[in-house]
């Protein structure tokens, strides 16, 4: 019988390709850049000018809407209507009412009295709206 296969006593040559050394040459290549790459980063030396300036103005206090343990609403720190606090927010400029509004009510509050006002200041135009909690205290 023959050596290998069909090959009918014949040597034959083997196809297949040694990829030792190529893996050799690519991890001393990977190497190489790695070492190098870091040294490749060039910059130029600029010494930057100095100044005084103010800060970015930023929002000086956020719009809330709270709503008491007797069902009275406030907007700021003003007693409204539900009628009223929607005319008041429909009046603001447009850049305040992207700014966002925030809900603070009492936990003994109906959920009826929450959700209609929150219609009332989405109905004003505003679509962002943050409710304020207190966050849970872990037991320890």
């Amino acid at each position: 019988m023959g050596p290998i296969g069909n090959n009918k006593g014949k040597k034959g040559f083997v196809a297949e390709i040694n990829v030792t050394p190529l893996v050799d040459v690519m991890l001393v290549l990977l190497i190489i850049f790695m070492v190098t790459a870091p040294m490749m980063t060039q910059g130029l030396e600029v010494e930057l000018p100095e100044a005084t300036t103010k800060a970015l103005r930023q929002q000086e206090e956020p719009l809330v809407v709270t709503i008491k343990k007797e069902g009275d609403v406030f907007l700021k720190k003003e007693k409204v209507t539900s009628v009223s606090l929607r005319q008041q927010l429909k009046d603001l400029p447009p850049e305040k009412k992207k700014e966002g509004i925030f809900l603070r009510a009492d936990k003994s509050v109906p959920y009826g009295v929450v959700t209609a006002t929150m219609a009332d200041i989405h109905s004003a135009g505003f679509e962002k709206l943050g409710m304020i909690t207190v966050p849970v205290e872990k037991e320890k």
